[in-house]
């Protein structure tokens, strides 16, 4: 070889060399870190987000303990991915119907937030409890000899708080995972005042344009939560979590401390179907996360909707919220109507099927949401709205005809009817006449496609991919053991000061004490100044 390319070559190979030793000393990236997930919420579609999260994190060579309410085998995650599953499904829909006194899910359409927060208070301590009393749970809480085994522990941020205790068993920082998205308890979580005044409460049905009476609601329903979480929630949760880690030989805070020291928390949500609204660099949104390439459809509904000359319209209320459950009556009316138009139909219908079914409706138990909205035939999304399939019906850009039933989604259905691209329908009052005009509307006017497109383009619209931002922000924290650096010193405040309650209570009461003493000083004196002096007789 001639020695000019000898020369040529040696440059070359070190020019390589330093810009690999640059990029790698810029990424630094983590291999094989050992993490313990915990997903114990057993709400079959909260796993959208869990799943494709372990998924990601397998597959980049990290090696994953997960404590499961439902198994992740189909994914085939092979030797990195250890399950501890919590057997049997606990079912939390009976406690809560229970309770309320109620058939069905249906019937919780009109619950108020005071009623919600019973709601979750009941979910929250029967399926923690439940998950907690699990002999493999049991045996890594007693784990002999803890330190060192993992490098993270990744727990859903939802009403499973003493799982948070494990980050102090085996001493490593906690990032959190918010299937429900913005949730207005994060705000003391995570040291950011959230203004009452324009960002709604999870559970209310406002948007952040209210009005005054909607304000004064909405801090009531925010003020009352905090309240609550603080005097009553926090303490029971404080007793459980005694109770399976009190004999443990490691000093372990409050439930309220823990939660407080969150290294990271991913949120499922993003721009622009959430309001805006202030944040802390620790509350990362990765909605859409669960969203993947389409896939080619089964045969048997390609051919369906390929059929749909006229357009299809797809109605699925989820996993929680069941199509088989709901009263004829209102069923009658769904089926009335489809059955008068000119599209077809794909119901997710978890029964085998449907008495005096129309021919253009098609229904199966379980159906590949996310492929099908991606058909270029599916006019029209009918859902409970729920997070994980308004994200999937505004990324595939499909108009959305919602029918809320409870927690978030009158919240999310309402954010997606002020934006343009859906019409919200009261569960209890529809009938046929209702229910036809509005899908009509969503498939002939032709504003709800247009502007569920420009939601569409911005939502997508983002510098990194969603599985890779929650993946990059997990080693970010196993990187940095944990990240005090961008934790808020609000965080270290009692609620009233952190809401500067005391400053207020303070600038009205000495204004208050100043008039008052003025009022006392001039009743003093005018009662003085009345007393005039008695007059002396003159003999």
């Amino acid at each position: 070889m001639h020695p000019k390319h000898i020369t040529c070559l040696t440059a070359c190979t070190l020019l390589l060399f330093l810009l690999l030793t640059c990029c790698g000393s810029g990424t630094n990236e983590v291999e094989g870190a050992r993490i313990l997930a915990v997903y114990a919420f057993p709400g079959k579609s909260h796993y959208g987000m869990h799943s494709a999260l372990i998924k990601e994190l397998v597959q980049r060579g990290h090696q994953v303990t997960m404590i499961a309410a439902f198994s992740l085998k189909n994914l085939n995650l092979g030797a990195n991915y250890t399950e501890i599953l919590i057997e049997p499904v606990y079912d939390f829909w009976s406690d809560v119907m229970d309770f309320f006194k109620t058939d069905n899910i249906f019937e919780l359409t009109d619950m108020g937030n005071l009623q919600y927060y019973k709601m979750m208070d009941i979910i929250a301590f029967s399926t923690t409890e439940h998950a907690l009393k699990q002999p493999k749970v049991q045996a890594l809480i007693n784990d002999p000899q803890p330190r060192g085994k993992f490098d993270l522990l990744l727990c859903e941020q939802f009403y499973q708080e003493p799982f948070l205790a494990l980050s102090r068993v085996y001493d490593v920082p906690v990032v959190t995972s918010s299937t429900l998205g913005f949730e207005s308890r994060m705000s003391q979580m995570m040291g950011v005042i959230m203004p009452w005044s324009f960002v709604p409460h999870t559970f209310s049905p406002y948007s952040d344009r209210m009005n005054f009476f909607e304000r004064l609601m909405n801090s009531f329903y925010s003020l009352t939560e905090d309240i609550i979480r603080e005097y009553d929630y926090f303490p029971k949760m404080d007793t459980m979590m005694r109770k399976y880690f009190g004999h443990l030989n490691v000093e372990i805070p409050s439930v309220s401390k823990l939660e407080k020291n969150i290294s990271v928390a991913m949120v499922n949500s993003y721009t622009p179907l959430s309001t805006t609204r202030p944040l802390v660099p620790g509350m990362i949104a990765v909605g859409g996360l669960h969203i993947y390439p389409n896939k080619k459809l089964p045969q048997e509904l390609q051919t369906f909707l390929d059929g749909a000359v006229d357009g299809a319209i797809f109605f699925s209320l989820g996993s929680n919220v069941q199509s088989k459950d709901m009263p004829y009556e209102k069923m009658r009316i769904f089926l009335d109507v489809f059955g008068s138009m000119r599209q077809r139909v794909i119901w997710k219908f978890e029964n085998d099927s449907i008495p005096d079914m129309p021919k253009n409706i098609l229904i199966r138990k379980w159906l590949p949401q996310s492929d099908i909205l991606a058909h270029p035939n599916v006019k029209v999304f009918i859902t409970h709205g729920g997070l994980f399939g308004t994200q999937e019906g505004v990324y595939h850009g499909v108009p959305m005809l919602g029918i809320p039933i409870y927690c978030d989604q009158h919240l999310n259905m309402r954010k997606a009817e002020q934006s343009g691209y859906a019409i919200k329908l009261h569960f209890p009052t529809i009938n046929r006449e209702v229910l036809k005009e509005s899908l009509n509307k969503l498939i002939h006017d032709p504003q709800y496609r247009n502007n569920v497109q420009r939601y569409s383009n911005v939502f997508r619209d983002r510098p990194m991919g969603a599985r890779e931002t929650a993946v990059y922000w997990i080693e970010y924290v196993i990187r940095h053991k944990g990240a005090t650096h961008i934790r808020s010193a609000g965080l270290d405040l009692k609620w009233y000061q952190f809401y500067l309650l005391d400053v207020i209570a303070f600038a009205v009461a000495v204004p208050l004490l100043v008039i008052a003493l003025a009022v006392f000083v001039l009743r003093k004196v005018l009662r003085r100044a009345g007393k005039s002096p008695k007059k002396v007789k003159e003999n």
